[in-house]
């Protein structure tokens, strides 16, 4: 078995195709089924269901293997780097949508200037999606809405936020300062599917407090679901890191709830394995911004303090 092998596998899982594979990798197709072959008689099973052009079971599982040495081979080579004084490399990084809102923006910004040869790739999506690709190896590091119950993943307080009301201004929810969760189930609201780790936690408290949330539409989306509030289409229970400070003046209100706890987000990463050099540099820079910029986004609470 060598890395090529892995490397045309993973081509071929990525891609689809053998063909689509060789060009991905700069080869010719003959190379590409040759490796997989040689891998397929190496390990005695099948990888690949040529007549239905997808990976047998076996082969899903020798890919996750294998996308996982590859990261490794890119955390060896940034590590080599970053002892000449230079981070470099690739971070691939997953944020759950609200946060990403208010996040990225100062997250990039401070990243391209201290670690200017550092590239970061983010996936926008819900802890539901982020925990299974951080998982696979798919992600370096994950922001994700806690508690995350999953034994491989390291999780690191990142901050709490208060959770909001936005409602439009024609709604009568929008004429109180504060309302209660009682209030707040006699009322149609916009809210994330049953199953989703935002609305489990609602319908936890909700229950406690003898109140079941109605819902107008159930979107799975944080950040959709705040478009759609902000633009006037009905009430929806937010975190406050998805109300950027620059969305002002807008026909809509802020309304806080009375009783309900804070939002818990963290910074998971996987136990097995070392963290490369541009992912432990974007986790510092993660926590400089959230306890420096944390002040400018009502709501939110840094669990780390400011550095000096």
């Amino acid at each position: 078995m060598d890395l090529r092998q892995l490397a045309a596998l993973v081509a071929v899982a990525e891609t689809g195709t053998f063909s689509a594979a060789a060009d991905l990798l700069h080869t010719v197709q003959s190379n590409v089924s040759t490796h997989v072959a040689r891998l397929e008689r190496e390990l005695g099973v099948t990888l690949v269901d040529r007549s239905a052009g997808r990976l047998t079971q076996e082969g899903e599982a020798v890919v996750a293997r294998a996308r996982r040495v590859q990261a490794e081979l890119d955390a060896l080579a940034a590590d080599v780097a970053s002892l000449r004084d230079e981070v470099l490399g690739r971070v691939r990084l997953g944020v759950i949508g609200t946060t990403g809102r208010w996040l990225m923006p100062h997250l990039l910004d401070v990243t391209r200037e201290r670690h200017p040869k550092v590239t970061i790739e983010v996936l926008d999506g819900n802890t539901t999606t982020l925990v299974p690709q951080l998982l696979a190896g798919g992600l370096d590091l994950a922001v994700l809405n806690l508690p995350v119950d999953e034994p491989d993943l390291e999780i690191e307080d990142l901050f709490d936020e208060e959770l909001v009301v936005i409602a439009p201004q024609h709604h009568p929810l929008a004429g109180h300062d504060e309302v209660t969760l009682a209030e707040l189930g006699e009322t149609e609201l916009l809210l994330t599917p049953a199953g989703t780790a935002f609305r489990d936690d609602l319908d936890q408290v909700a229950s406690a407090a003898g109140v079941t949330l109605r819902p107008l539409f159930e979107i799975d989306g944080l950040r959709l679901i705040a478009s759609l509030a902000f633009d006037g289409f009905g009430p929806a229970i937010l975190p406050a890191s998805a109300i950027p400070a620059w969305l002002v003046g807008g026909s809509w209100s802020r309304v806080a709830i009375a009783g309900i706890p804070r939002r818990q987000v963290g910074l998971a990463r996987r136990r097995r394995g070392l963290l490369s050099a541009p992912a432990r540099a974007l986790r510092d820079v993660l926590l400089d911004v959230i306890a420096e910029r944390s002040g400018d986004q009502p709501g939110v609470r840094p669990a780390v303090p400011v550095r000096t």
